[in-house]
C-alpha cells in the first residue's frame, strides 16, 4: 500500500496516510491535528537507500 502525504488547508500541518491505490479519495479524510476536512494531497520527496557516497575501495576499482 502506498503512503500518501497531505497538507491541511486550515492549520498547514502535514501528515501521511497509508491507503490502497483505489482509496486515495481525500473527501473522507480530516486533519488529525485540527479536524479540518478534505486536506490537499502533496507530492512527497523520493526516498532511497544508501549514503550517496562511494567508499574509497569502490572508487579505486572503477
Amino acid at each position: 500500500m502506498p503512503l500518501y502525504e497531505y497538507q491541511c488547508e486550515g492549520c498547514k500541518s502535514k501528515f501521511e496516510v497509508l491507503q490502497r491505490v483505489n482509496e486515495s479519495n481525500n473527501k473522507a479524510l480530516v486533519c488529525p491535528n485540527c479536524g479540518t476536512p478534505e486536506p490537499k494531497k502533496v507530492f512527497s520527496s523520493f526516498a532511497s537507500l544508501g549514503s550517496g557516497k562511494m567508499a574509497a575501495s569502490e572508487t579505486a576499482s572503477t
